[in-house]
């Protein structure tokens, strides 16, 4: 196995730019995928977010980049934000070659992305959507392509964009070198693979669980209209010194972040609104500890680079139990100790058992601080600070003041007292915030949620015309806590469930398993989202569309 960068025999700029970068060693994946890809042989990658694949291909891919000027490599990406984090990391390592790199995604104009295409690209970075749009219009020419690169395979089968995928492929020369990188292979994504790959040889590099014992996990059963406020709890009593709150849309990470800083705690949103330079302002200010609290999404804290957080809360507990892998593995690093913290309401409960049969891991259930404690705890802090200062001896000016008081006949003791209570002031401007108990009796709540929403994690079951679920001519949805909206296109139109989980996921930027059911008629379609996300749906009704017909979206 390889040790380092060196011996992977590498043209001097990359390893000089990885050098640079402070990197010594590859990780597991870099270290088998690099060789393989150095030949131009197919390949499969198997493994998680965060494992360091971006290098693992984008390396091979530049050391064997040459100036001409068409476009060589093409990397196909989910999101706008994992497209935008690959081209970056490939502009760095291919600093010292001069390489041109161009990522391309979708809310955005066409201009300036067909401009920099006909200066002349080496290596195109984007979504699906685009590629195939920029290809329509001519302005994308893919067959002098060397390398094609899909990234987070699993990921673009979810937001429906398999077959804008073939399409692609379809468009690149059948001696490209194929590079497929995929968390888990369905058999949709296994069939891909066995109609465009040529002999791919397969890495898998198995999910590192040894980070989770360093991580103290545990959870906090609380109400959902609860969790702010006992997230406010947590933060009087535990010692913070960066933490990381994952929450589940672009709107509730903005949401949550505004409600932090008015209760007094420094925190800002990372999500998929933010450009990359208001995002690394973000981010520059987090690592100089200006910034206590980071609230992002899942996709949006893919690649962030941040070392030493203390702490990670999910704000919910994310449908997929691997993703809570990926988020707790967040702090704990590098020999340190870290804690995860879950709040979790009554209808999760089952998600946690599913969390734990993953992990192999109990997660231990605490009990939020109460008023009393939390009194207690701000006093001893008081008394802390009162012993340092006193150690220090620093307040010469103020020893005079006391000094002028005993004077006028002031007892020192009352002095004191008067003192510690103008610097308690500011307490009456954080008042603690009210929890209701929650009742340890599951067993009715997780009865009906199963029955209301079967699912298991990373599928949703989509009803089909007939079932029981979706009867006809049903306006609003029976599943608590989900709004019926209808679209305006149906079965007569070629409208799939992939279109509308795929368009809706993708324009609304959410995560595609939050969307309920589905029922498709002839004329007209219905899906049910997240009432809290109905507005950020709506929204982008101009945007949606199955082929080349866009279609509205409103309230059932």
């Amino acid at each position: 196995m390889t040790t380092d960068f060196t011996s992977l025999n590498l043209r001097p700029e990359l390893t000089q730019a990885i050098t640079e970068l402070g990197y010594s060693e590859p990780t597991p994946i870099q270290a088998a995928m690099i060789p393989i890809m150095l030949t131009g042989a197919d390949v499969i990658g198997q493994a998680q977010t965060g494992t360091g694949k971006t290098a693992a291909f984008a390396l091979p891919i530049l050391n064997n980049f040459i100036h001409q000027r068409n476009v060589q490599a093409l990397v196909l990406a989910p999101t706008r934000e994992l497209a935008l984090q690959v081209a970056d990391s490939m502009t760095e390592y291919g600093k010292h070659l001069n390489v041109r790199v161009l990522a391309v995604y979708g809310g955005q104009p066409y201009g300036p992305q067909i401009s920099s295409l006909n200066r002349g690209v080496d290596i195109v970075v984007g979504t699906p959507g685009r590629l195939l749009d920029l290809i329509e219009r001519n302005s994308l020419h893919l067959k002098s392509i060397r390398t094609v690169v899909l990234d987070e395979a699993d990921e673009m089968l979810n937001m429906g964009f398999i077959e804008d995928v073939e399409k692609i492929l379809d468009e690149t020369s059948s001696e490209r070198q194929t590079a497929l990188f995929s968390a888990t292979l369905p058999r949709r994504i296994r069939d891909l693979a066995d109609r465009f790959m040529h002999d791919p040889q397969s890495v898998t590099i198995k999910r590192e669980t040894l980070t989770l014992t360093t991580t103290e996990q545990r959870y906090y059963l609380v109400h959902e209209n609860d969790k702010t406020n006992a997230l406010t709890r947590l933060f009087e009593i535990e010692p913070i010194k960066s933490a990381l709150i994952f929450a589940r849309t672009r709107a509730e990470t903005a949401t949550l972040a505004n409600e932090l800083v008015v209760r007094g705690i420094p925190a800002e949103a990372i999500h998929g609104d933010l450009d990359q330079q208001a995002r690394e302002r973000v981010l520059g200010r987090f690592r100089a500890n200006q910034l206590k609290v980071l609230v992002a999404t899942d996709v949006a804290a893919r690649g962030l680079d941040i070392e030493d957080i203390s702490h990670v809360f999910n704000y919910h507990l994310p449908d997929d139990a691997e993703v809570y892998i990926h988020r707790i593995g967040r702090t704990g690093r590098a020999g340190k100790t870290g804690i995860a913290i879950t709040l979790l309401s009554p209808r999760e409960k089952r998600r946690l058992r599913e969390v734990e049969a993953l992990t192999k891991q109990p997660i231990t259930k605490w009990e939020l601080p109460s008023t009393e404690e939390i009194l207690k705890y701000r006093e001893s802090k008081v008394v802390e600070n009162l012993r340092i200062w006193l150690g220090r001896g620093r307040y010469k000016r103020e020893l005079e003041m006391v000094q002028q008081l005993i004077a006028e006949g002031q007892d020192p003791l009352n002095i004191a007292a008067a003192a510690i209570k103008i610097a308690r002031a500011d307490e009456k401007q954080r008042p603690i915030s009210e929890v209701s108990e929650v009742k340890s009796d599951f067993g009715k709540q997780e009865k009906d949620f199963g029955r209301g929403k079967r699912e298991s994690f990373g599928r949703r079951e989509m009803p089909t015309m007939g079932s029981k679920r979706g009867r006809r001519g049903d306006a609003s949805s029976h599943e608590e806590g989900m709004v019926r909206l209808k679209l305006n296109k149906g079965k007569l139109n070629g409208i799939r469930p992939n279109d509308i989980v795929g368009q809706i996921a993708f324009h609304a930027n959410i995560p595609g398993y939050t969307i309920g059911k589905i029922r498709i008629e002839d004329k007209f379609s219905y899906v049910d989202v997240p009432e809290e996300i109905v507005d950020q749906v709506l929204k982008q009704s101009g945007n949606y569309r199955v082929g080349k017909e866009k279609f509205s979206v409103v309230k059932a």
